[in-house]
C-alpha cells in the first residue's frame, strides 16, 4: 500500500485551506478591522492514527476516503466564542467547497467537557488525473477551548483512551472553568478590542 500516494491529496487540501483561511485573516487586517481568526493550523492524520481508526470501526482500506472524515484537518482558533460563529458564517458563504455536515459541540458539549465547532466539508482538489473530491474537517474553537482540548488529547494518548475517573472529573471541571473564562472575556470584549486597537496604533506610529 502506497500511503504517500493516498495521503498526497489530503496534504494538498490542508495546505490550500490554511492559505485561504489565513488570507481571510489578512483581509481583516488590511481593512483595519478586528479579525475573528486568531491563528490557523492544519495536519494530515498520522498513518498510525488512521490504522487505529480503521481497526476500531472495522473500516476496509478501500473505504477510508468515504468513512474517515478527518484525515485532512484544519483548526481555526478564535479569541471569543462569538468569533467562532462569525467564522462559521464566513465559511458557509464560500463557493470553493461544500459543507456536508456541522457539529456544534459548543452549545451541546461532549460528555468529557470538550467544546468546539466542527465542519465536515468536501473539497475539490486538482490532480494530474483530474478533479478529486476530498473530505476534510475544520475545527473552530477559542484559545481556552484549544488549550483544554490539547491537554485532554495528550492525556487520552498517555492512558490509551482510558483516563482514570479522578482525572476525568478534574478535566470536566477544567473544561467548565475554561468556558467561564470565555464567557467573562466575551462580556468585556469591547474593552479588550479597544485596548488592542490603541496598542496597534501606537505600534504603527513608533515603527
Amino acid at each position: 500500500m502506497n500511503w504517500r500516494e493516498i495521503l498526497a491529496p489530503y496534504a494538498q487540501v490542508v495546505d490550500e485551506l490554511k492559505v485561504k483561511l489565513r488570507g481571510m485573516r489578512s483581509q481583516y487586517e488590511f481593512d483595519s478591522s478586528p479579525s475573528p481568526i486568531e491563528f490557523v493550523t492544519g495536519r494530515v492524520k498520522p498513518i498510525a492514527s488512521i490504522l487505529e481508526k480503521m481497526r476500531r470501526r472495522n473500516i476496509p482500506i478501500d473505504q477510508i476516503e468515504s468513512e474517515i472524515q478527518d484525515i485532512a484537518g484544519v483548526r481555526v482558533v478564535c479569541q471569543f466564542v462569538d468569533d467562532i460563529y462569525t467564522v462559521v458564517e464566513l465559511l458557509r458563504q464560500r463557493k470553493d467547497f461544500k459543507i456536508i455536515e456541522e457539529k456544534d459541540y459548543i452549545s451541546r458539549k461532549k460528555e468529557s467537557g470538550y467544546r468546539s465547532y466542527h465542519m465536515i466539508i468536501k473539497y475539490p482538489v486538482e490532480t494530474i488525473y483530474g478533479e478529486k473530491q476530498i473530505l476534510a474537517e475544520i475545527q473552530i474553537r477559542t484559545l481556552a477551548m484549544n488549550f483544554w482540548a490539547t491537554n485532554e488529547h495528550s492525556l487520552n494518548y498517555k492512558y490509551e483512551g482510558q483516563i482514570p475517573a479522578n482525572i476525568k472529573n478534574r478535566l470536566k471541571r477544567a473544561a467548565e472553568a475554561a468556558f467561564q473564562l470565555d464567557e467573562e472575556m466575551s462580556k468585556i470584549r469591547n474593552e479588550i478590542m479597544e485596548a488592542q486597537q490603541i496598542f496597534n496604533n501606537k505600534q504603527e506610529q513608533s515603527s
